[in-house]
């Protein structure tokens, strides 16, 4: 059997909530991030099956299995004038890797910039993520050292919020 014969990757539907809530707390695993994991599964399925999304899942199945997801949302650049497509999650289960599950989300994915003619595709890797960080240079992604993420969450955000009210 061929890897397209045992790959289907499709937009995700409200009855895969549930899988698509496994994989974010096996991706927390994967990434020794579990505390930060509190989301709810039903928060999960509101932000993507809700009446106005604004974040898409699509699901890589092998032979009907839940096998691996990516999770985006479009973004902008105002250098460029047009939407972007940041991918905030990419995970393949463990057990399924090696059988370009991954690379075929990601042109899921590009295909999609493409069609719908977005300025640009991005996402965030972990520093210590080596195969990742060689999977993603593979398929001819730059890897921007010199951007950091910045990100306020937490009491931070909130203290933040409090000092700067008007």
């Amino acid at each position: 059997m061929s890897v397209a014969a045992n790959l289907n990757i499709r937009s995700a539907v409200p009855a895969d909530s549930a899988s698509i809530f496994a994989l974010v707390c096996e991706l927390a695993d994967y990434e020794n991030l579990q505390g930060e994991v509190d989301a709810k599964p039903e928060e999960i399925a509101a932000a993507l099956f809700g009446k106005e999304p604004r974040v898409f899942c699509d699901i890589a199945e092998w032979n009907g299995e839940a096998a691996g997801f990516s999770v985006w949302f479009v973004n902008f650049s105002t250098f460029r004038g047009r939407h972007g497509l940041y991918v905030e999650d990419l995970f393949v289960r463990p057990e399924f890797r090696g059988k370009g599950i991954g690379k075929a989300l990601m042109a899921r994915l590009a295909q999609r910039c493409v069609e719908d003619k977005l300025a640009r595709f991005e996402w965030a890797v972990l520093d210590w993520n080596a195969p990742s960080i060689e999977f993603y240079k593979s398929i001819g992604a730059k890897v921007m050292d010199e951007w950091k993420i910045c990100r306020l969450t937490g009491k931070a955000l909130h203290d933040f919020a409090a000092r700067t009210q008007t």
